[in-house]
């Protein structure tokens, strides 16, 4: 099964609301296996966002906007997008879409160290 058929079998079975991924699949593991005690964890639902791009408007601007009208974000069409869980960012992602309905393909995971963030290539 490919990655994108994997995604697609997994967002049905969420209900098509945007859960791709089941913690119950054995896929899932945690990166110190012996912190037992943080399992519980693993089922706290969080809210993954998938960020295009932003601008600060006037709120006159705002006003003017119609049916119609386009707005520049601040970001290269090429740029990777940003993945962000509660607010926080966590990943960076290109578009795909599964089955007509667009999805995010990690590219990128963000970790933080003592210095600052750090982002980590993943294949």
């Amino acid at each position: 099964m490919t990655e994108a058929a994997g995604l697609a079998d997994a967002a049905r079975q969420g209900g098509g609301n945007g859960a791709a991924i089941s913690c119950r699949d054995g896929n899932h593991s945690f990166a110190d296996e012996s912190a037992e005690h943080y399992r519980f964890l693993a089922d706290i639902p969080v809210r993954l966002s998938v960020e295009v791009g932003a601008v600060s408007l006037k709120l006159c601007e705002i006003m003017d906007l119609a049916e119609g009208s386009v707005v520049e974000l601040g970001r290269q069409a090429n740029e990777l997008l940003d993945i962000n869980v509660n607010g926080t960012l966590v990943a960076k992602g290109e578009v795909v879409t599964i089955d007509g309905r667009f999805g995010i393909r990690v590219a990128e995971v963000v970790s933080k160290n003592v210095g600052g963030a750090k982002v980590e290539r993943r294949a």
